[in-house]
């Protein structure tokens, strides 16, 4: 016997009915999306269907964190070559390259660079799969950071896979000690002619260092930056004044810091290296780190006059909310979850997540020597994801 169907209008309906639930199941846990669409096959089709992907992602707001990489400082090496899953979802398998540095996560993408042969980059997506090759843009680097972002025009940057991407690269030379940035696209295939910090721009960050006692070079940060419409942010070392690129003007001009007393050479430095940048919900520039046992968090604000300043938003206590090692372990700012309101928090003890909204805390990994993280974030659904299970499910 056959089992009768349901009349068309129905199967709709019924259709209409499990999306909605499905709906709602956490995007953190994208495997309850998965053994559902093992469960029959109707099931299978409105979950591998793309307007259901569109929906589930505009009903969350944001991508959620499936896994971390991070960055270390030049002196402390390159980090294991691994993306750490933070959820059940199989991402495809880290590019097999023998050297390989990871520089930004963002939209979907992972930057990495490889040293094989010639020094070069791959644009990697680790839900699909896909990869990019692209050039270094000719600038002899010393020391460097990067930042790779969807190029799409009005993206709402819930669903970036594939599609055109930008590539923003800011070094210190070699030789000269000079910043310098370009920014590629994959639309042209090209980078842009390089373009050179004015030396003018860091002069009171060079007073104050040769006031402490320190030799001055403008020593790009390896750290993630944040990106907003047409700009890209980034740290120096010495009192970490931020670096702003206009990718479209191709201009690099420096912002100060939110505060001077804290972050200038020779004070506090185990504090002063630890910052994070981020976009913040109104899609300012944010700024974040420890003093004392506080997170404080800035935003940089523009007024009825048209000027730019740094406002402090707020204060966090940490000392009865972050686990320490022992008395003389402190707290440090190592990065941001950009869209869920998360701060990463490392100590002694562990790297830990700070949700801004609810102060919930989380340990997401063991202690270890971590500078800047880089948080991987997607949506992970059947009709993209890599269960090897949905491949014997073909008669859809």
């Amino acid at each position: 016997h056959t089992k009768p169907s349901l009349p068309l209008p129905m199967a709709s309906l019924m259709d209409d009915v499990t999306a909605e639930i499905f709906l709602r199941l956490p995007p953190d846990e994208p495997e309850h999306l998965f053994r559902a669409a093992l469960v029959c096959k109707p099931w299978l089709r409105v979950l591998r269907d793309p307007s259901f992907r569109r929906r589930y992602s505009v009903f969350h707001r944001a991508p959620p964190l499936l896994g971390l990489l991070h960055r270390l400082q030049v002196f402390e090496g390159d980090p294991a070559a691994r993306l750490a899953p933070t959820t059940a979802a199989p991402l495809s398998p880290y590019p097999d390259l023998s050297r390989t540095r990871p520089l930004d996560c963002r939209h979907g993408r992972v930057l990495l660079h490889v040293g094989v042969g010639a020094w070069h980059f791959v644009v990697w997506d680790p839900v699909t799969g896909e990869q990019h090759r692209l050039p270094e843009p000719g600038i002899p680097w010393l020391i460097y950071t990067a930042a790779v972002f969807c190029a799409v025009p009005g993206c709402d940057h819930l669903d970036c896979h594939g599609g055109p991407f930008r590539v923003v690269f800011l070094v210190t030379e070699d030789c000269t000690d000079l910043v310098k940035a370009a920014v590629y696209s994959s639309e042209t295939g090209a980078w842009s002619t390089p373009v050179t910090m004015d030396a003018g721009c860091d002069v009171q960050h060079r007073r104050d260092a040769i006031a402490a006692g320190f030799y001055y070079t403008p020593y790009v940060q390896p750290r993630r930056g944040a990106v907003i419409g047409d700009e890209a942010y980034f740290t120096l070392r010495w009192g970490n004044p931020v670096v702003k690129y206009n990718w479209s003007k191709n201009r690099i001009s420096m912002i100060d810091p939110p505060t001077k007393d804290v972050y200038k050479p020779g004070v506090r430095k185990e504090y002063g290296n630890h910052v994070a940048l981020m976009v913040m919900e109104d899609s300012s520039l944010g700024f974040a780190c420890v003093e004392g046992s506080s997170l404080h968090l800035w935003s940089r604000k523009v007024n009825a006059q048209g000027d730019a300043g740094w406002v402090h938003c707020r204060a966090i206590l940490l000392e009865s909310v972050i686990p320490v090692a022992s008395s003389d372990d402190k707290p440090f700012v190592v990065g941001c979850a950009e869209g869920v309101g998360v701060i990463f928090v490392s100590t002694g003890a562990g790297l830990f997540t700070i949700k801004l909204d609810s102060g919930l805390v989380k340990k997401v990994a063991e202690s270890g020597v971590y500078f800047s993280v880089l948080p991987y974030m997607s949506f992970y659904t059947p009709d993209r994801g890599r269960f090897p299970s949905l491949a014997e499910i073909t008669d859809v």
